[in-house]
């Protein structure tokens, strides 16, 4: 029987190289406590710091977040006016 290939989380994945970062156990022990090979941890541990600048040159998703809201519901209030307008048309034509 074969074994499925797990997937892991964003969120798992910086979990597990923040722990590595610390320092505070070996790659052996992590890669026990987290059920991984140590060479997956010191991958996502090489990719962590390499990307952790992005963080800080991208915007928030919070501050983009209000403008999208207030377009899409926008849309919403577009798409109703449309749907109200062909439910009256399609009843003045006996649809």
């Amino acid at each position: 029987m074969k074994k499925s290939r797990r997937v892991f989380t964003g969120a798992f994945k910086a979990q597990v190289a923040i722990e590595a970062l610390k320092e505070r156990k070996t790659l052996a022990e992590l890669a026990k406590q987290f059920d991984l090979h140590p060479q997956m941890i010191s991958k996502w541990k090489q990719e962590f710091v390499e990307r952790a600048s992005e963080i800080f040159e991208t915007r928030p998703p919070e501050e983009n977040f209000e403008a999208e809201k207030e377009r899409l519901f926008s849309k919403i209030g577009q798409l109703e006016m449309e749907r109200d307008w062909l439910k009256k048309i399609s009843k003045r034509a006996g649809l």
